[in-house]
């Protein structure tokens, strides 16, 4: 199967913390700009922030293994090494996460590591990784 990048366009309330956040701490690299929105090289996949007056405040989330997950979220997944990395240089800058990484549905199908944590304008991301990608759909 070849995957090909995906696109998702998401609303900031600040370009300058936005671009130090996805460039600085997860390492994107910049493409396009205005002054009304970035492109990014996410993980080899086109992530655009838009800038917008305000994001919603409410979050809603969805209980999943015992943890508060927001329901509106985006992401990668990542090799298990590249999890690792992210995941401990995102520790070192102190980043507060909305769950600390960790390995969900242990010992199950669809065992994964995991980490939420949010933007500078409150936009929920999930990074995951998987022992096996062959357990990414995997129903049992």
């Amino acid at each position: 199967m070849n995957i090909r990048p995906f696109h998702v366009a998401f609303p900031v309330i600040n370009l300058e913390k936005t671009r130090y956040f996805y460039e600085t701490l997860l390492g994107c690299t910049v493409g396009r700009t205005s002054e009304h929105w970035i492109d990014f090289n996410l993980f080899g996949h086109q992530i655009t922030a838009h800038l917008c007056s305000k994001n919603s405040d409410e979050v809603s989330v969805n209980l999943v293994d015992g943890k508060q997950v927001p329901v509106q979220h985006w992401g990668v997944i990542l090799e298990m090494e590249e999890w690792q990395v992210l995941a401990e240089k995102l520790k070192k800058s102190q980043i507060s996460f909305v769950i600390e990484p960790y390995i969900r549905f242990q010992g199950e199908v669809g065992e994964q590591a995991t980490m939420f944590f949010l933007d500078p304008s409150g936009n929920a991301l999930e990074f995951k990784a998987f022992r096996d990608d062959k357990s990414i759909f995997a129903t049992s």
